[in-house]
């Protein structure tokens, strides 16, 4: 087995979910997969190991996913929100379909970074560490920017009530 299919093998459901966790689309989240380890392909030789792998990967899928958003202008459309009366911790309610909708819509209206460092800890399951490696800051600034983002997310789910 190569390196390049051991490295698909490993990483191609993150990738994939990663991908799926920006998009909400399995066919963009699909096509984007494949084009990243296309491009991982051409370029696994310039992969020097000052970073995680991993990390690699996500910021080539994200280079991706945004590029093919330019070239197709597609936006990801947003729905009503949903009403549930639950508790708001965000991290227990990823797991809950109706509630994840939920915070995926809320997501989808957060700012930058927040919703990338959302998105990268909570889906791509990201430490704070390799989050701030991919903004080039430091893993406090990564845990406060989450931080950050998580109440932005529960003030909103209190506001949609």
């Amino acid at each position: 087995m190569t390196e390049l299919e051991e490295i698909y093998e490993q990483y191609f459901k993150d990738v994939y979910l990663f991908v799926f966790s920006l998009s909400k689309n399995q066919h963009i989240a699909e096509d984007v997969t494949s084009e990243t380890f296309l491009k991982v392909m051409h370029s696994l030789d310039l992969f020097q190991g000052d970073s995680d792998l991993k990390v690699w990967l996500f910021q080539i899928a994200k280079n991706t996913y945004f590029s093919y958003l330019r070239k197709n202008k597609r936006m990801v459309p947003t729905e009503a929100f949903h009403k549930e009366k639950d508790e708001l911790n965000v991290e227990k309610k990823i797991i809950d379909q109706d509630e994840s909708m939920r915070i995926h819509k809320i997501l989808h209206e957060l700012t930058e970074p927040y919703k990338e460092v959302f998105t990268l800890r909570m889906f791509g399951e990201l430490s704070y560490k390799d989050i701030g490696e991919i903004f080039g800051k430091t893993d406090n600034w990564a845990c406060v920017t989450f931080y950050r983002a998580r109440q932005q997310i529960k003030e909103k789910m209190e506001e949609t009530k």
